[in-house]
């Protein structure tokens, strides 16, 4: 067990030289800004590096959707009690989190027998199957062409993704035993004195009882053998933002037949083959370019649309329109709107492997990386911070300070 010291001073040098914290984390994404959160509700004094200036990667590219209903065994478990602690944290760092479920539009028997088989799996209430006209009633529409009905995925969360991670850096850089540091970064690792595990960095040594290394998809920038051993590329994927339609207020996220075919708990259900069959009849284009059509509407009223999936070690930068305009055209099929008046797109990305879900690795004493590979990070992020702290304090159960 590692024994933590509670600094009098929240950082002080204890080599010539090197700054001192109970735990470092570096990475200030959502994963990293998890396991600092978690690090200081357990009483330990956190500092938090990022090599950027602000969070500019995975965490602010996404939909801000928590996809909790749809994980399967160990993520599924992570995921639920993540869900609890991203409510407390929204309250205490005061970014936007609401309990808004994610919509699921079935248009085919196929795609509502999946819904149906999925719905009879779990507890009553946790999804709650939908008419059409209820569907349409959820997407702001006056009629039902097209649709045969939905799902309602209750425990889904939704975030805004351009303002949560720089909210939650902002507040753990507010409290006393913690620190958010940008533009330093992390250089090599080692061991310093005491048997302290060690930091080199742009700004100088750092040592720590416990580092936590959450770079998500550039785990190759400094541990490239490890990267390689867990396979791990860069799924990129093309999104688009637009202004909202008139009158369109939405509440939940809106996932579709294609995301049912991406989520690990539509995929377990017997109906899922007919349906992957089922979509690549009528929807080639789609399987071609991996997409989960998809979208959510910010607190601002403009959209999140996407996405399309592409694995690679490195990817170019450039965006296909071809590639945009089949994800635009499917998403105004299910809004049954106007074409959507493009503001931006952008290239999201994550960490991917066909290895496993989750990279947990201690690659030395009290040094341990940790990346979601896997496009949940957010929807896991909070789950996996509380149960890695607690294994390393050992302690059976971590509680939020009372407000």
């Amino acid at each position: 067990m590692i024994n933590f010291v509670i600094n009098e001073n929240t950082f002080h040098n204890e080599t010539p030289n090197a700054m001192h914290a109970d735990v470092v984390v570096i990475g200030a994404g959502i994963v990293g800004l998890a396991h600092a959160a978690r690090s200081v509700d357990a009483g330990l004094s956190v500092l938090v590096i990022d090599r950027d200036h602000q969070a500019v990667g995975a965490s602010v590219r996404n939909f801000g959707h928590c996809c909790i209903t749809a994980q399967s065994g160990e993520l599924y478990e992570l995921a639920q009690a993540g869900r609890p602690l991203w409510l407390d944290y929204a309250d205490r760092a005061g970014f936007w989190a609401a309990e808004s479920g994610a919509l699921v539009v079935a248009t085919t028997p196929t795609e509502l027998q999946v819904l149906r088989e999925l719905s009879d799996r779990r507890a009553p209430g946790q999804i709650t199957l939908l008419t059409a006209s209820q569907v349409a009633h959820e997407l702001g529409r006056s009629e039902t062409q097209g649709l045969l009905g939905g799902a309602m995925l209750r425990d889904d969360l939704r975030v805004d993704p351009r303002t949560t991670v720089a909210k939650l850096a902002g507040w753990i850089d507010s409290l006393p035993q913690a620190s958010v540091r940008w533009n330093t970064s992390a250089l090599g690792f080692g061991i310093g004195e005491q048997r302290r595990a060690r930091v080199e960095t742009s700004r100088g040594p750092i040592e720590a009882d416990q580092i936590f290394v959450c770079v998500g998809h550039d785990v190759d920038y400094l541990f490239p053998a490890l990267a390689e051993e867990h396979r791990i590329k860069r799924c990129a994927l093309q999104m688009a933002s637009s202004e909202s339609p008139a009158d369109l207020k939405l509440e939940p996220a809106v996932l579709t037949a294609t995301s049912m075919l991406r989520y690990e708990a539509f995929t377990e259900v017997p109906s899922a083959q007919k349906l992957r069959a089922e979509v690549r009849s009528k929807h080639q284009n789609l399987l071609d370019i991996q997409a989960n059509v998809m979208f959510t509407q910010r607190p601002d009223g403009t959209l999140l649309l996407g996405d399309s999936h592409d694995y690679e070690l490195t990817h170019p930068p450039f965006i296909q329109e071809d590639i945009s305009n089949t994800l635009l055209s499917s998403i105004e099929s299910v809004l049954h709107r106007e074409p959507l008046s493009i503001l931006e797109r952008w290239q999201g990305v994550y960490a991917s492997s066909d290895v496993g879900p989750l990279l947990i690795h201690n690659v030395a004493e009290a040094i341990t990386v940790v990346s979601v590979t896997a496009g949940v990070g957010m929807t896991l992020s909070f789950g996996l911070a509380d149960r890695n702290v607690r294994s390393l304090i050992q302690e059976p159960s971590l509680s939020a300070p009372s407000k």
